[in-house]
């Protein structure tokens, strides 16, 4: 009896490593992880509200609530990813060390040292674009350097934090499938942040224009194939994609709550309330798309990507024409012009007239008139592009399943 019992005893201490810990560290998600996660919405979170702030009020001072939310992610993912550095460097297990990556002697997971550069990056850009806008004026040019630099940093971050939630989802077994959130947040914050990059392209008065699904289809099937490739719940993509729905909702609705007066001219129309962003593009159709189909079969072997690009590219083009289509005609039309949807709202800068109800034709003839044939050739161009940046998706989305440390 005694032997049994000792020999119970020693194969469930063998046993410990390989199964209770696991799931252990699946069960809890690690605090730095949810310090990063936070500084990635920090980040996104100022960068809407700067923008809103520039709409409604201008650039008054560098020390605005919107600037101090971009530095307080910046600030909190460079301590959280220091933070551990050190701790994995000096103090860490034999386990934390092997799943970490070696840089000028130190160790910590790949994406804490991506964060930590993003947060560097950030950091400088600050007083050198203060610097910047006293020497040469308020917003002279947006690609200016301490911009791009900025730009650059954010968008470490924001990768930082999602190979960080990767790394513990992939780590989780079989159990990352349900632990897996941190991961789907993530990735929908990266989806907001180019989003918001490429907004100068995507307002509603511009999505009757070939150009429009153009640079969408250049930006978001690489994203939502990635995502979905990677993912281990049954619907990646759209759930990064509700992520993402999710936060731009609430700064449109949150931000118009707080009163705002114009304070640099020209002032072209009055604005009392901060000016929210865009009602945000439904990425959730065509993501649903995207899940399908990767999830489907033979579409979950690498072998097939080749094909799995193609037919992507199709269905994103196709779903994302057919809803922004419609819905942009709802957006501009006075069904919208309520606090739910938000349209007909415009930056202080903006004199009012009747193109703000109007979609701002590019593919027109010589007459000003719209092209249908013009257009459908310009449009087939999406086709490509989005075949391009399924594959690519499809490639990064392979790598990212395999992201350990």
């Amino acid at each position: 009896m005694a032997v049994r019992m000792e020999s119970r005893t020693i194969r469930t201490r063998l046993e410990t490593p390989a199964t209770v810990r696991p799931f252990a560290e699946a069960a809890s998600m690690p605090w730095y992880l949810v310090a990063v996660l936070f500084a990635s919405t920090s980040v996104v979170v100022g960068v809407i509200w700067d923008i809103s702030w520039h709409q409604s009020i201008g650039r008054d001072s560098f020390w605005t609530p919107a600037h101090m939310a971009i530095y307080l992610g910046g600030l909190a993912a460079g301590i959280a990813c220091g933070w551990l550095v050190l701790k994995t460097t000096f103090a860490g297990s034999e386990e934390e060390r092997g799943r970490s990556v070696r840089l000028w002697g130190f160790r910590a997971p790949l994406g804490a040292w991506v964060a930590i550069w993003g947060s560097f990056a950030m950091l400088t850009s600050a007083p050198f674009d203060d610097w910047w806008h006293n020497a040469y004026g308020l917003d002279v040019e947006i690609l200016s350097p301490p911009h791009v630099l900025l730009a650059l940093g954010i968008v470490s971050i924001q990768i930082g934090a999602l190979l960080l939630a990767l790394s513990w989802q992939n780590r989780s077994g079989e159990s990352g499938r349900k632990m897996s959130l941190g991961y789907l947040y993530a990735a929908g914050m990266l989806i907001a942040m180019v989003a918001v990059m490429i907004s100068e392209y995507t307002w509603a008065n511009d999505q009757h224009s070939a150009q429009f699904y153009r640079v969408s289809a250049g930006a978001f099937p690489i994203l939502l194939f990635g995502v979905a490739r990677a993912g281990r719940t049954r619907w990646p993509a759209t759930g990064a994609a509700i992520a993402y729905s999710a936060l731009v909702l609430a700064m449109m609705w949150i931000l118009p709550l707080f009163p705002a007066q114009p304070m640099l001219a020209p002032i072209q129309r009055p604005i009392t309330n901060m000016v929210p962003p865009q009602f945000p593009l439904l990425l959730i159709a065509p993501a649903l798309a995207v899940d399908l189909l990767v999830r489907v079969g033979a579409a979950r072997e690498r072998r097939n990507d080749w094909l799995v690009a193609a037919l992507g590219a199709l269905a994103f083009v196709a779903v994302f024409w057919l809803v922004q289509w419609y819905s942009a005609e709802f957006l501009l039309s006075p069904a919208a012009r309520n606090y739910v949807f938000q349209g007909d709202t415009w930056p202080y800068t903006a004199p009012p007239g009747d193109w703000q109800h109007e979609f701002w034709l590019q593919d027109v003839n010589p007459a000003g008139e719209f092209d249908t044939g013009l257009f459908a050739r310009r449009f087939a161009l999406a086709l490509p592009i989005a075949f391009v940046s399924a594959r690519v998706g499809l490639w990064w989305g392979n790598w990212m399943s395999r992201v350990k440390r």
